[in-house]
């Protein structure tokens, strides 16, 4: 290892976990790869989900979107994430699918399409219960009829309806009903204003592997994509989903210190009696939350160790008892769960210790970590 610290990324895994999902759900796969693919890196983990299947790419923005595309990546791509005043002539032109929520964002799409004399391909979506993006139930209507015209005049093309679940991850949640029955009601009106669309999807991660009716001709995959359960350990199986990143950073100071020797900034701690300290070059700033103080730990010398102290920009301290500790040595932050040793924290315990979620870690991440790419055992970078 020759930097200070790296995120390694096993593009094997992204691709097992593509087939995994999509023999579990039996349906076409929207691999998305928004934030920096979750943090893994976009086009790397896009290339990685095409090759094992996926027929998507989904993305929050316009930029995200222009990057595959620059990348050399053709597939079909949705982005979903904009304000009114977007380029979308340079989405429409880069022949990306453009979700639309409002009347304001149908009619500034349709303006660029005309401009460009090139119909815009759309994905409507309807709010059914999330309260975020999406058409509000009484705007539906003014939307899917605007849509119409619009087709029917050449400058858009409906080519979806789809919806977000907010609770899929909550085994026989009630409100996962609720919302495949208002989302059976807006494709309803949405027919009946005239629109054909390809394709209708509603499932994420976790709908994608255990509520069967949601998944219509599309799942639209985050999480899982990058090998964590969706459930939390909670949900009515295991999928044999393997975690993508392995987070790193090789020690870069030893220290023996006696009892009562107070450790980083305050100090909070204090130690109880002789012990090792390890300086490791990751901090708050590279993706450790603060929160997780007094909680986190690393696989360090085939061992579990604590983090001591507060986690600070750039570095954090890790108590390594009586353990023969070097520098250079490496210590791991979180990884693929291992079955034969249960020392190495995954990234799902991390987000427990932060009181987070799983997303927030990866995404959390920061960009001067250096990513390492892996495919079939051999590095590629």
């Amino acid at each position: 290892m020759n930097t200070l610290a790296e995120a390694a990324v096993d593009l094997t895994a992204i691709e097992q976990n593509v087939r995994t999902i999509g023999a579990a759900a039996d349906t076409a796969l929207m691999a998305v790869v928004k934030a920096d693919g979750f943090g893994h890196g976009a086009v790397p983990v896009a290339r990685a989900a095409l090759r094992a299947g996926a027929g998507w790419l989904g993305v929050a923005s316009a930029a995200e979107a222009l990057a595959l595309r620059a990348a050399g990546i053709t597939a079909p791509v949705l982005s979903w994430l904009h304000r009114p005043d977007d380029d979308f002539a340079a989405l429409i032109a880069a022949g990306t699918d453009i979700g639309v929520s409002t009347v304001a964002h149908l009619h500034a799409v349709a303006d660029a399409a005309r401009a460009l004399g090139v119909p815009a391909t759309v994905q409507l979506k309807a709010d059914t219960g999330l309260s975020r993006n999406g058409a509000a139930e009484r705007d539906w209507p003014e939307v899917t009829g605007w849509a119409r015209k619009f087709e029917l005049e050449g400058a858009v093309r409906v080519r979806a309806v789809w919806s977000h679940l907010a609770d899929a991850d909550v085994p026989d949640s009630p409100g996962l009903s609720r919302q495949v029955t208002l989302f059976e009601e807006a494709l309803a009106l949405a027919r009946a204003a005239g629109l054909d669309p390809d394709l209708v999807h509603l499932a994420n991660s976790a709908a994608a592997l255990g509520a069967p009716r949601t998944r219509y001709d599309l799942c639209r995959i985050g999480l899982a994509l990058y090998g964590v359960d969706p459930f939390g350990g909670n949900g009515p199986g295991r999928y044999g989903l393997r975690a993508a990143m392995t987070l790193r950073a090789g020690v870069v100071n030893v220290k023996r210190v006696p009892a009562g020797t107070g450790v980083s900034y305050g100090p909070e701690h204090v130690t109880r009696g002789p012990t090792t300290l390890a300086l490791l070059p990751l901090g708050y700033a590279d993706g450790l939350p603060r929160a997780a103080e007094g909680r986190g730990a690393v696989r360090l010398a085939g061992r579990r160790c604590p983090i001591v102290g507060r986690i600070a920009m750039d570095q954090c301290v890790v108590d390594a008892g009586d353990l023969p500790v070097e520098i250079g040595d490496e210590a791991v932050v979180f990884g693929p769960e291992r079955d034969d040793d249960r020392t190495q924290p995954t990234v799902a315990q991390w987000a427990r210790w932060a009181r987070t979620i799983p997303n927030e870690i990866l995404t959390g991440v920061g960009a001067r970590v250096v990513r390492r790419y892996r495919h079939d055992e051999t590095e590629l970078s």
